[in-house]
């Protein structure tokens, strides 16, 4: 049986080969001690609040003046609000709502948009800083941009009057840079950077003509907390062809609802 020993051989040179092969292997690649590299963080936040029932029924009576004296029917469809349409509500949702009174109409919107980074070196919060940033800059607020003014800012001091006002247009005061307190104290009334609303905000005024005569006015409120940004718009077209939506008014109660809204979403 000569031919016994010659497979014997040629069984141990395959299993010496086969010992061997690890030379092919990827993971015998890896250097002990090599750096790892780990995904950046992902946001807080998953999901988006449904819009249509982010403002309470209180506060939409109180922005929507005019509505409550409408039939039950016609005040529900008012304030069930219209919802923005969107193809993935995890990303972006909105809903808007419109009244008309005697006096003026007016209406109120309001977006959220969940910011996802797909680069695992760049967090979500960090992307959406950057999303958030050209917002600012579209507004002419960024910070250090000529311009932008913060939230301490006082009368007199350099900046850009609210978007579109004429000059000598009807109003006085509420088309001015500033408005008189009841104490006497000027108020900043322009395009500014706002503190203590999410991680980052800024406050835009827009005064505009619809047609040849009427004008309306747009208050935005844009704020960033995490990976979410909010936007809040509230504009008022007076009836009277005349008369100026008073800025003051439309700012408090943007601004008022925009950190109720910021509240929310950290609870």
């Amino acid at each position: 049986m000569a031919y016994v020993p010659g497979v014997a051989l040629l069984a141990a040179l395959v299993a010496g080969c086969s010992a061997g092969s690890g030379a092919d292997d990827p993971a015998a690649d890896s250097k002990p001690g090599s750096p790892t590299v780990s995904a950046a963080p992902p946001g807080k936040y998953r999901t988006l609040p449904e819009s249509c029932r982010a403002v309470p029924r209180s506060t939409l009576k109180d922005l929507l003046p005019g509505t409550a004296e409408l039939p039950e029917k016609q005040q529900e469809k008012v304030y069930e609000g219209t919802a923005t349409v969107t193809y993935d509500t995890d990303r972006k949702v909105g809903c808007r709502w419109s009244s008309n009174a005697p006096d003026a109409s007016r209406s109120l919107s309001i977006d959220f948009e969940r910011v996802v980074s797909y680069d695992p070196s760049v967090s979500d919060d960090n992307r959406t800083d950057e999303v958030y940033s050209k917002k600012e800059d579209a507004a002419g607020l960024a910070p250090g941009a000529t311009g932008a003014t913060p939230s301490s800012t006082v009368a007199g001091s350099p900046g850009p009057t609210p978007s579109g006002s004429p000059s000598g247009s009807p109003g006085g005061a509420i088309d001015s840079p500033s408005a008189s307190t009841s104490a006497g104290i000027t108020e900043d009334l322009r395009p500014r950077l706002l503190e203590g609303l999410g991680d980052a905000a800024f406050l835009d005024d827009e005064l505009t003509r619809a047609g040849s005569t009427a004008q309306h006015r747009t208050v935005s409120v844009v704020f960033r907390t995490s990976n979410v940004i909010v936007t809040v718009q509230y504009t008022e077209q007076p009836a009277g062809i005349t008369e100026v939506p008073d800025s003051q008014e439309l700012q408090e109660k943007a601004q008022a609802l925009a950190r109720r809204l910021a509240e929310t979403l950290s609870e």
